[in-house]
């Protein structure tokens, strides 16, 4: 992988997080989408906040899968309320893991151009930020799931 590449990596795996971030306090405060994406250009994207650096991100890829993710969260939201085990409901999902999968299935709706292998891996790895391996196991089930039909 060439610095470039691995630069690119770096930056989209760093959009993700945001994105998934970005999209839980929408869900928990109902900002609007404008401000909410101005919030983090401005003060956490690539920002350090309480000694914690944050990566530098893709911010195109940010804003899309943000945007995305909330234009589409009715599709999103069937998509893997269809896959869940019976008797789970997307209410029963914590918000955090909500906004991951939103996020996740967003990117194998939409995002064609990102292979489902990537998707996947980034989102598992994003979950293990958050989460045990149980649930870092099921967002990889879940994920790959909404791709198999999303992408035939």
């Amino acid at each position: 992988m060439s610095s470039r590449t691995a630069a690119r990596s770096r930056a989209r795996a760093a959009a993700r997080l945001a994105a998934v971030q970005a999209l839980y306090q929408h869900d928990m405060q109902g900002i609007a989408v404008a401000p909410l994406l101005h919030e983090f250009h401005q003060h956490r994207l690539g920002a350090t906040i309480e000694d914690a650096e944050y990566a530098d991100a893709d911010v195109d890829f940010f804003d899309d899968v943000v945007q995305g993710a909330l234009v589409h969260a009715v599709e999103i939201d069937a998509a893997i309320a269809e896959k869940l085990a019976s008797g789970w409901t997307l209410e029963r999902l914590d918000k955090p893991m909500k906004a991951l999968l939103r996020a996740g299935t967003y990117e194998l709706i939409a995002r064609a151009d990102v292979p489902v292998a990537t998707v996947i891996t980034e989102y598992v790895d994003v979950a293990k930020a958050f989460y045990d391996r149980r649930e870092s196991g099921f967002v990889n089930g879940l994920l790959d799931a909404v791709a198999r039909d999303a992408r035939r």
